[in-house]
This record gives structure tokens, sequence and C-alpha cells, in this order.
């Protein structure tokens, strides 16, 4: 992984991530307020608006890095950067056209295809949750000042697992009974992920669909605060690959890392 950034830039690169992240945050939650669409128009409209934003933004600031967005047609050329910005313009489309509060915006840069710094941005909520990754100089933050648990943070008595709103796998239900967890339903990914930061969940564990611009920003965020970050085997991500599909996403604290891994795998979920 290339570190090769000195502060200066870094600082640069983070105020560029968090201050976009809001913008097109603002932009794609404003959508909402006009009345013009609905459901699946208005799902494709933020699409849009979020990611004509964002590539508008990095092309004329960052015209050497590389970028992948879910919402722009891919090119190799990104392969052959060490600096890849990896952009969800809208992560919980659904969520945001039934006009829902769980859904957010991901912005990440990556540094030879590892986590570098990033920032999600929670429209409902007002804030930006930022962080960076880089080994020896992991910080994060929110916007609103509000306070982001560390991995070392003490556990609540009653674990929390995070888990889709619409549909739990067997698997899922099978790990929060090994692990006697209360299920905390929610949309998006960056959104969950949040609720992990913000105290209100404790675990986080997802088996197929993910791509890089779900896991990327608010991965970097969650290892930027000290948290177990892996797939479900406990083998770690790892970003700008030609084929995005990341699919799998465990978190949780670290002195509970071989409970977790052992929970899913008693759970079946690595056996298909």
């Amino acid at each position: 992984m290339s570190t090769q950034v000195t502060g200066n830039e870094l600082e640069r690169d983070l105020a560029a991530a968090i201050d976009v992240a809001r913008r097109t945050a603002d932009r794609v939650h404003g959508l909402r307020g006009l009345e013009r669409w609905e459901g699946r128009t208005l799902a494709d409209v933020g699409d849009q608006a979020g990611d004509g934003y964002l590539q508008g933004f990095f092309l004329g600031r960052y015209p050497e890095d590389g970028i992948l967005s879910e919402e722009t047609a891919d090119s190799p050329d990104r392969l052959a950067k060490d600096r890849v910005w990896i952009l969800d313009p809208l992560d919980g489309t659904k969520e945001y056209s039934q006009l829902r509060v769980d859904w957010a915006i991901h912005v990440a840069l990556t540094f030879g295809g590892a986590c570098g710094l990033a920032a999600v941005a929670l429209p409902s909520d007002e804030d930006v949750l930022w962080g960076v990754a880089l080994p020896g100089r992991e910080r994060a933050g929110s916007t609103k000042g509000r306070t982001l648990l560390r991995g070392d943070s003490e556990p609540p008595s009653k674990l929390r697992l995070v888990v889709s709103r619409s549909h739990t796998p067997p698997w899922v239900e099978k790990v929060a009974e090994i692990l006697d967890a209360e299920l905390v339903p929610c949309g998006s990914a960056g959104y969950k992920v949040s609720r992990l930061l913000l105290g209100e969940a404790d675990i986080y564990v997802h088996k197929v669909g993910l791509k890089e611009w779900d896991t990327c920003a608010p991965e970097t965020i969650a290892r930027a605060l000290g948290w177990h970050v892996s797939k479900l085997a406990g083998d770690e991500h790892t970003y700008n690959r030609p084929d995005p599909k990341n699919h799998e996403l465990l978190i949780c604290r670290p002195a509970m890392r071989e409970r977790v891994l052992e929970a899913v795998a008693k759970s079946g979920a690595l056996e298909s």
C-alpha cells in the first residue's frame, strides 16, 4: 500500500471528501422536497444527480486519480492508478425513494488498493462521518461533533446485530441466536455501519451482493476507529480490483472477533 502522502495533501484530500459528500447529500436530499418524482423515478433521479455532481468534482479537482462509481460505466484505466476514489452517490436507493432516513452518500480514497480516507454523509442526520485509516495516522470524527465509538469500547450486556429491514436470511438469524443478540433492522450498508459507530448496534454481518462502493467508505471509517473489518471467514478486503464485487462484510469490536467468526461458521454461512 502506498502511504506516500504528505500531511498537507492528506488534509486537502480529507477536506475535499467531507465537503463533496456533504454537498452531494444536500443536492440529493433536496430533490425529495421538490415532489416532482416518486418511487423508481425518484431513485433514478437521485442516483444520477449524485453521480453527476461527484464525477464533475473529481474529474475537475483530481484529473490524475482513478474513479470507481456505482453509477458510471467502469474503465480499466483505474487499475493502473495508485490513488482511486471509490464512490456510492446514493447508498440505499430504495430507502431514499421511500422517503426513509436510512441512506447515505459514500466517498472514499484508496491508496494501492487499501483504505485511505473516507466520508459517509448521513443526510437525515445532517452529519458527515469521516475517517483516515492510514497506518499510524488513524483518526475519525463527525461534522456535528458527535462522539464515535472506538473498537476498544466496552460492549453492552445485550449485543445488537444490525440487519436488513426487508429480509433477514436464516444464517443471520442463527448468528444472532448464537450470540444472543437483538436484531436492529435498517437499510443501506453505510447507514448500518454508522449505527455501530454511533453506539446503536455492535455487529454487522453480510454475505452477498455488496460491491466496493458499498463497503469502502464505511470500512475506512470503522478501521480508523479500530474496529475489526473483514470478510466472513476473517480475510480482509482489497480494493480497486478488476471485479468490484466484495459480497461479504463483517464488522465488530476486535475483542469479539473470534466469537463472531465462530458464530458465522456455526451458522452455515460459509458452506454455500
